[in-house]
């Protein structure tokens, strides 16, 4: 498969974006066929749109980056008929693995070159605040996410004020009940995930006991992302739910906050645009 022209987006910011890294990529995408003609340092330099991808005959757009900049790049090129190459150069990398299993980007690259590689369509979450390609959560657990932003930059000042932020919210905010369909506790929940798969959404609903375990939940769910450690409801697979709070409903896309309204829908569509993903995922 010919991917070029290639272009490549990092972000210094980003959990494997040293130079260095970024030099290996490089390298190994030079050596598989498909060397990046431009490289776009964000923030820096802004995401390329569709209109400038097809107006420059863009053949692949390769994002080294973490899940928040892999969703913004992706959702700035909505209709571009290229093709997106996720690659892990975040701190979770959740989209990476989904596409190819969890793996280093010179593995990706590795199948490149030896032709493992195809494209695919992939679902989304359609949410007010834009798309959601691996997860959407939303409710007051979502403020959970301003913790992370003071975790990845080290700054203590910043993790104690919105731990503490976050931790008032999740105890004392209005929680999120899901409407339509009905689904789940009458009271609704402090956190509720929705996530695109091969049938529908697949949603759950997050709760806390005591405020130890909703510390300690809140912090394993937003600032590790890792949404199966404590109590949960296993929701079902739907095609879109609607929620809805007596206040406006904190939510969190791809790992980054938004702020939604007092009522929200949560939509599974197919996203505009197609991904590159792994055909074989032994090495």
């Amino acid at each position: 498969m010919d991917l070029n022209p290639l272009w490549l987006v990092t972000n210094a910011a980003s959990g494997s974006n040293s130079d260095t890294a970024v030099e290996d990529l490089v390298a190994s995408l030079s050596a598989a066929g498909c060397a990046p003609v431009r490289t776009l340092r964000f923030p820096d330099d802004p995401l390329p749109d569709a209109a400038l991808l097809e107006r420059k005959g863009v053949g692949t757009l390769a994002i080294f980056t973490g899940d928040g900049t892999a969703n913004s790049a992706a959702c700035a090129a909505e209709g571009w008929h290229g093709a997106l190459l996720v690659l892990p150069g975040g701190t979770k990398n959740l989209l990476a693995k989904a596409l190819h299993g969890d793996v280093p980007a010179e593995t990706i690259t590795g199948r490149i070159a030896s032709g493992a590689i195809a494209r695919t369509r992939r679902p989304a979450v359609r949410t007010s605040q834009g798309m959601a390609l691996v997860e959407a959560l939303a409710g007051p657990g979502a403020m959970w996410a301003d913790v992370r932003e003071g975790v990845r930059d080290l700054d203590l000042g910043a993790i104690a004020e919105t731990f503490s932020n976050a931790l008032r919210e999740t105890r004392e905010g209005p929680g999120i009940g899901i409407v339509e369909p009905a689904l789940g506790k009458p009271g609704g929940y402090r956190a509720v995930r929705a996530a695109p798969g091969p049938r529908g959404l697949s949603v759950e609903g997050y709760d806390f006991e005591d405020l130890g375990q909703m510390a300690a939940q809140g912090f394993a769910m937003l600032v590790k992302r890792d949404f199966r450690q404590g109590p949960h409801d296993e929701l079902g697979t739907h095609r879109h739910i609607d929620c809805e709070s007596d206040a406006p409903i904190a939510l969190m896309i791809d790992g980054e906050r938004r702020q939604g309204a007092r009522q929200e829908r949560f939509e599974q569509v197919l996203f505009p645009v197609e991904f590159l993903a792994s055909t074989a995922t032994g090495d």
